[in-house]
């Protein structure tokens, strides 16, 4: 369980807002920011708490979100989308204002933040200022620009560098990461060339802490690249699988931490690479 957001606390003109969810927090999020969109003047700090899926992980983050609103001049709101009734009883024992989803709640938050809301239907844009929305943009032209190694310039600006075989799913990750997170996400390929070597692209030494890794099922992989290049070399399941296991072991070796996309949705991967952000 990990929190993103910045590290100051924040100010007495501020609310913390925490998404806590049993899984990746994206439905809560949209629903926070769905309500808070009618609060033009209110300021937000954001924290995510995905994957809150035990009794050990809620009393863990009841814990977080009480010292903040012991540190804090006003207590934070919660969006909860918990579905386990036992976790969800241990959110409403925090010191903060917990909303579960989907009732009739732009009164009540009036009441809480003592401040009328527009009334305006169907006001569904970001709570944050239009330079969230410019740097949405700046981290999709980045993506672009470094979409599959194709430029190795500026990859000190990166917040995270996708690395695998070609195939793995680094593409749709780094633009789903630029758009929903405004994150500048750059990917480079692993290839034939860099397990001979046995070491990772020279492009990407000096950034080795920003890497994180997709690997894919050789069977998955090869079913892929079979809609791309049917019957090629490319695309053969042995190829595949010398591909996949060069990949992992480097990956291994090398300390860069991953996961499988086989059986994962876009959203659970980012949401990952978000925690992993998160502790750094």
């Amino acid at each position: 369980m990990t929190e993103t957001a910045t590290p100051e606390p924040a100010s007495a003109g501020r609310r913390t807002v925490f998404y806590v969810s049993d899984g990746t927090g994206i439905t809560a999020e949209g629903f926070g920011h769905s309500l808070l969109a009618q609060f033009e003047k209110l300021a937000i700090r954001e924290i995510r708490l995905p994957f809150i899926d035990s009794m050990t992980k809620a009393q863990e983050a009841l814990d977080k979100i009480n010292r903040c609103s012991a540190a804090e001049p006003a207590r934070p709101l919660v969006f909860s989308t918990l579905v386990n009734p036992e976790i969800a009883a241990v959110m409403r024992q925090a010191n903060a204002f917990v909303i579960n989803l989907f009732a009739s709640f732009v009164e009540p938050l009036e009441q809480e933040l003592d401040m009328k809301s527009t009334h305006t239907i169907g006001r569904l844009h970001n709570v944050a200022d239009s330079q969230q929305y410019k740097n949405r943009i700046e981290a999709i032209n980045f993506s672009l620009a470094h979409d599959d190694g194709q430029s190795a310039a500026n990859l000190k600006d990166a917040d995270v560098i996708l690395v695998g075989v070609s195939r793995s799913g680094k593409t749709p990750t780094s633009l789903y990461l630029a758009m929903q997170h405004g994150l500048k996400a750059a990917n480079y390929p692993l290839i034939p060339e860099d397990f001979e070597r046995k070491k990772l692209p020279p492009a990407l030494l000096a950034y080795r802490s920003k890497l994180f890794g997709l690997s894919i099922t050789p069977e998955r992989l090869s079913q892929v690249r079979n809609e791309r290049r049917p019957g090629s070399q490319y695309a053969s399941l042995n190829n595949c699988r010398h591909e996949v296991a060069e990949a992992e072991h480097m990956m291994r070796r090398e300390g860069i931490r991953w996961l499988s996309s086989t059986s994962k949705s876009i959203e659970e991967i980012a949401t990952t690479i978000l925690q992993l952000l998160g502790d750094r």
